[in-house]
């Protein structure tokens, strides 16, 4: 994450997952939430943590969502960092050969 302030709601979550085209267990279990609780928080039912949603912020970026400051040329919101496919192959790589070490994507 940046170091300007992510905002994350609800409505903002489901957007960036329908828009990086993932299923909610992918997303909660990467957040180390509950798909529920993920649902819930997307529907506004429930709040998460901060933690929580920094965790969430970070998976969602995994898939290749870019959280965009709120600033001058408009509010926040979300772009694509890269395509369903391009995520699908780096999940592909990271599955081969052996344990996964940390990386930027």
């Amino acid at each position: 994450m940046s170091t300007e302030e992510i905002i994350i709601d609800g409505p903002l979550a489901r957007a960036t997952r329908a828009l990086c085209q993932v299923a909610a267990k992918h997303v909660a279990d990467k957040a180390e939430i509950g798909k529920s609780e993920l649902k819930d928080y997307e529907k506004g039912i429930t709040d998460l943590t901060a933690e929580q949603e920094r965790r969430l912020v970070l998976a969602l970026e995994q898939y290749g969502a870019r959280f965009i400051p709120d600033g001058k040329e408009g509010g926040y919101g979300i772009r694509l960092k890269f395509s369903r496919a391009k995520v699908r192959a780096i999940e592909r790589w990271e599955d081969e050969g052996g344990t996964p070490g940390a990386d930027d994507v």
